[in-house]
């Protein structure tokens, strides 16, 4: 995994840029420990920091391929999981190859087949490439985007980068924010509208898409979709197609020239990619596979069970480093770490985010680098599957809006008077919800409560993912640990999508179809143990300290934060214990505590980054 950035202009010369362009590539520093290279030749200046996966002597980059008269450059951030089957086929058609790494692989690619070439690729990409056949740079983003790839297209220039921070750098980008920006942290945040940068000028390039730039101008368009099929198999032909499937995933996502390790809950999608990690290892003879957990001080002490996390997850955490015999790594985080790592991990995103949800997955990640370069984690699996809540409660169902944030004049309210007159938070929800829904590929004859879940797997997928997956990436990739997500197999989510609920939830279960093609896999009792998502503090001095940081902030007559919001309101949370912390404000996971630290996180971001409202 890598950062990339660059820019393209057709007018100028772009040699005179250097030192911006070494400036936007070292902004990305944290994604690319291990190297660092920069190109530049009119109309196109591109920059690269590497994380050796593959190959780690031969796949700097950028990586250029001269063809007589014509060149081809290609920055890339990713990992191909089916490279050696693309190689032996270009090789077949006459290509050769003076490395090892992925990298190259993908430049033949679309050397080979152009941009036609995404058809082909299984794996986790964000690349730009300029063909100078074509006089035109390609830029591409993988099916479900677990890789990030943003763009400023002003004034003729197109600038490009794996985070806003490279982007930011660039003197035609500023960090101004206008009424959208502010109803995406406020009332769509910690998520994003897919596509939107919330910065004024910043573009997301969505998943599933690609954009070609050349002297015409900007077009993107749209390579992968879901689409809606019957679905042909019975109940065990699903269950039997989804074991193989899904152990060729987790065994292509192995692949690696730096050690490997697995994140572990004790939960069913983490402990089935470890068990069959483990037993990957055992049948190559590569040794032990080891294992890494996350909690907190005290947790057990505080811990208070409630639908959205039914259990503790140490006990089988336990349960499973016994069965498996995993090199087990216990990593434990206390209150002042996750509260100071609050603004590190606003940094890593360029925006607000999941509070302490984040801070802690950063500490963990960090720890994790020490040991590894690359980890392999369960996210996905409840999106695609149908594992949270919300697909189970007819309220939550029926809700009229993102049920993982089912309580929006609550967050509306939280706004000063004027801000809400100039965004109308509570519209621009009801538009973007309307988005989503309007997206949904119907299947014909589908009606009822098959239709519903329809709908409610398309949200999970293409908005609540998303979130997880950005964070995912952000934090991991923040301290250069490269975590790959098997259940984001696109055959897999493809096959998944169009499986009828019935099947999915088999044996009247959350994800009861995986359970079942699970079967032999894990011991019973955590084959069917209650989902329990990833842990959060329940510690009460986290939510004493970032109450304390908010009140300071409100205290603070300088705060960009207090013309945004009511800060009487605030107050009147932070003096009522029992609003402050049952507060359903987003997902299962943020709460009262999550609030007021996110708050934190908005005060932060405005002033570190010299945010503009207008």
């Amino acid at each position: 995994m890598c950062g990339i950035t660059g820019f393209i202009q057709w007018s100028g010369d772009l040699t005179q840029d250097s030192q911006l362009l070494v400036k936007m590539t070292e902004s990305l520093a944290h994604r690319g420990p291990d190297g660092s290279g920069t190109w530049i030749s009119n109309p196109c200046a591109f920059g690269h920091r590497r994380l050796s996966v593959i190959d780690p002597e031969n796949g700097a980059q950028p990586m250029i391929i001269h063809q007589e008269e014509e060149v081809y450059a290609i920055v890339y951030n990713g990992e191909l999981y089916n490279a050696a089957e693309l190689k032996d086929e270009l090789i077949r058609r006459g290509h050769r190859f003076n490395t090892k790494c992925d990298t190259e692989v993908l430049l033949v690619s679309y050397i080979e087949w152009g941009p036609e070439c995404l058809e082909r690729l299984n794996g986790i990409f964000a690349f730009a490439i300029w063909d100078s056949a074509q006089e035109q740079v390609f830029l591409a983003r993988d099916r479900v985007g677990v890789k990030p790839l943003f763009y400023s297209y002003i004034d003729g220039t197109l600038v490009f980068g794996s985070e806003p921070k490279a982007l930011l750098q660039h003197p035609k980008v500023e960090p101004v924010v206008g009424a959208e920006g502010l109803a995406e942290v406020f009332i769509i945040g910690p998520a994003r509208t897919p596509g939107h940068g919330v910065y004024k000028d910043i573009s997301e390039l969505r998943p599933g898409m690609a954009m070609i730039f050349n002297r015409e101008g900007l077009r993107k368009y749209t390579y992968w979709k879901l689409e809606s099929k019957p679905h042909e198999d019975d109940v065990d032909q699903t269950a039997s197609y989804l074991r193989d499937l899904l152990r060729d995933t987790v065994e292509r996502q192995l692949v690696s020239d730096v050690p490997v390790c697995s994140l572990l809950s004790g939960g069913l999608d983490s402990s089935a990619l470890s068990s069959l990690a483990v037993d990957y290892y055992k049948r190559t003879g590569q040794g032990q596979v080891h294992t890494y957990s996350v909690d907190y001080v005290d947790n057990n002490k505080h811990f208070q069970s409630h639908s959205f996390q039914p259990g503790a997850d140490a006990p089988w955490i336990q349960r499973m480093h016994d069965e498996l015999g995993t090199n087990h790594h216990w990593i434990e985080f206390d209150t002042p770490e996750l509260v100071e790592a609050l603004d590190t991990s606003t940094q890593k995103r360029d925006l607000p985010g999941m509070a302490d949800v984040d801070a802690s997955l950063l500490l963990f990640c960090r720890e994790i680098k020490k040991g590894a370069t690359v980890a392999i984690s369960g996210e996905a699996a409840d999106e695609i599957f149908g594992g949270y809540p919300w697909f189970h409660r007819e309220d939550m169902l029926n809700s009229g809006t993102f049920p993982w944030s089912v309580a929006p004049d609550m967050r509306a309210g939280l706004l000063s008077a004027e801000i809400r007159d100039w965004i109308r938070p509570l519209e621009y929800l009801g538009d973007r919800y309307s988005d989503a829904v309007a997206e949904v590929p119907k299947l014909g004859g589908e009606t009822g409560q098959q239709a519903k879940m329809r709908v409610m797997s398309y949200l999970n997928i293409t908005r609540f993912m998303p979130t997880l997956l950005d964070r995912k990436d952000r934090m991991s990739m923040g301290v250069g640990l490269e975590v790959r997500v098997p259940y984001t197999d696109h055959r897999l989510i493809d096959y998944v999508w169009n499986i009828p609920w019935n099947i999915k939830t088999a044996g009247d279960r959350e994800k009861g179809i995986l359970r079942k093609a699970l079967e032999g896999v894990l011991p019973d009792d955590v084959l069917y143990r209650k989902k329990s998502p990833y842990p959060k503090t329940h510690n009460p001095n986290y939510l004493t300290a970032v109450k304390a940081q908010v009140l300071s902030i409100l205290d603070d007559g300088t705060s960009p934060l207090l013309p945004l919001i009511d800060t009487a309101r605030i107050r009147e949370l932070a003096s009522s214990p029992d609003a402050s912390s049952n507060l359903p404000w987003f997902g299962q996971l943020m709460s009262g505590p999550q609030l007021f630290a996110y708050l934190a996180q908005v005060h932060f971001w405005l002033k570190e980054y010299n945010v503009s409202i207008r």
